[in-house]
């Protein structure tokens, strides 16, 4: 009997060598073609990869897997974005797509994602379904070697690259970037994103500056390849010194966007959120509904009562916001981590296609990202925001934390001097406090961590209030 495989808030994700070995992957894929199988689905399926170590060889696994159990696989000729490889799902016309990458976890983890064939998330039931449908141990595995799928094309190569570079012109006009006289910082975080920007956006006026853009496994000078502080200090500084009027930032898979200002520090991603809805609000004029994790910014809210739009909220994680943009059309979808989603595209994250939309919003306003946000901020007042992970070192600190949650009581409870007016648990704990502000304390779905996040209009009381929500977990 092996492991259980438990798919978390986006698939699966494991330490190599540990419990992330070849036996495991064929099971996560002869799970997925089981699933595929049981709701009728044949045909094409993507399968990619990203830069960490043995990521292709795993991919490869993968396709033998999928191509044992009648599938014909498109395999992606070198490691590719998530976004394009998602993109390609539904540009080939396939029923689904796997992605091997564990995004931004650290260097020593890999992942197994599956994606639906619109290239969005699979919602929580269809997860749970291929959870089920994983085979215990090898000897259900049914797959046939690479080189002999090859030869007779049950498994092909291809270059995901094109047919995205296509589409993404539909999405956005690149040529004013290009022609803007910019100087752009590009933080590839080691990753998948490494060399697209540069392209996309050469030849022009604009002079691109590549920053951790090789392959490097062990994502040295970070400690994980999330597009926040202190990760991106190096990329930060390479900003500040350059004299650059801001820094892109994409993790380690490309499906997530960081922001520096054109003074190296760093924006954070629920600013980035509010700018960019901003942007399609106020800048292009489109409508349409905004689509947030509970756990992502108020301001969000504010701009869709100021501009009439429809404001949803989910859970945390994709696997909540891709089936709710599909639902309701959105015009743009998005969460705490900066993964951010947009209309007439795939439902999915993508840290290239929001760079180039936040580039564009500064041409097109002719205004630096500080003074973009106090445009925001004029709006809908200034919103401050931070972050604390703590490590859970086993089941019993979980359970306590969990325990103690359970029975908080917020009648007279404050938070960093405010007063708890709502408590909502619709994932995690969420206090909602008497100046508009939240706390959320939530057990990630990635990694063994609780994370305690705070918003508020009160910038002074940011360290207080994540501190009592430490304590409110017993982690203090």
């Amino acid at each position: 009997m092996s492991d259980r495989i438990k798919f978390g808030t986006d698939g699966w994700r494991g330490r190599i060598a540990d419990i992330y070995t070849y036996t495991n992957v064929r099971r996560c894929a002869q799970g997925f073609a089981n699933y595929l199988k049981a709701n009728g689905q044949e045909g094409v399926v993507i399968v990619g990869h990203d830069k960490r170590f043995m990521a292709e060889h795993f991919a490869a696994s993968v396709a033998e897997v999928l191509a044992g159990n009648g599938f014909t696989v498109h395999l992606t000729d070198k490691a590719t974005p998530t976004p394009v490889i998602s993109y390609s799902a539904p540009a080939r016309g396939a029923v689904g797509a796997v992605n091997i990458t564990a995004s931004h976890n650290p260097p020593e983890d890999l992942g197994f994602k599956v994606r639906d064939p619109f290239g969005g998330a699979i919602a929580p039931d269809g997860l749970a379904q291929i959870e089920s449908l994983i085979p215990d141990g090898a000897d259900d595995i049914r797959r046939v070697p690479l080189d002999e799928a090859l030869a007779d094309g049950r498994i092909q190569y291809f270059d995901a690259k094109p047919a995205y570079l296509t589409h993404l012109a539909d999405l956005i006009d690149v040529q004013p970037i290009k022609d803007a006289g910019l100087t752009v910082v590009v933080d590839d975080m080691w990753g998948n994103g490494a060399g697209w920007l540069s392209e996309i956006l050469g030849g022009g006026a604009t002079k691109i500056i590549e920053v951790n853009a090789g392959r490097n496994p062990l994502f040295p000078g970070m400690l994980r390849p999330e597009p926040i502080p202190p990760n991106v200090d190096n990329g930060l500084k390479a900003g500040k010194e350059t004299g650059a009027d801001c820094v892109c930032i994409m993790d380690g898979d490309a499906d997530r966007c960081g922001l520096g200002d054109e003074n190296g520090e760093f924006v954070d991603q629920l600013r980035v959120y509010g700018l960019l809805a901003y942007y399609f609000l106020e800048v292009r004029g489109e409508r349409g509904t905004i689509v947030k994790t509970l756990s992502t910014t108020a301001m969000l809210d504010k701009l869709g009562q100021l501009y009439g739009v429809q404001v949803v909220n989910t859970g945390v994680g994709f696997k909540y916001v891709a089936p709710a943009m599909m639902k309701y059309d959105a015009m743009i979808g998005g969460e705490e981590s900066g993964g951010y989603a947009f209309r007439n595209h795939v439902p999915e994250r993508d840290g290239i296609l929001a760079n180039l939309y936040l580039l564009d919003l500064m041409v097109r306003t002719g205004k630096k990202p500080t003074e973009l946000l106090a445009l925001l901020f004029e709006k809908v007042g200034p919103h401050y925001y931070d972050r604390i992970d703590t490590r859970l070192t086993d089941d019993a600190m979980k359970a306590a934390a969990k325990v103690r949650l359970d029975n908080v009581d917020i009648s007279n409870l404050t938070l960093g001097g405010h007063k708890v007016t709502d408590l909502i648990t619709t994932d995690g704990y969420k206090f909602i406090m008497d100046d508009g502000g939240w706390l959320l304390v939530r057990f990630s779905g990635t990694e063994p961590l609780i994370r305690v996040y705070t918003e508020t209009t009160d910038k002074d009381a940011v360290p207080a209030i994540l501190e009592d929500g430490k304590r409110l977990a017993g982690i203090a």
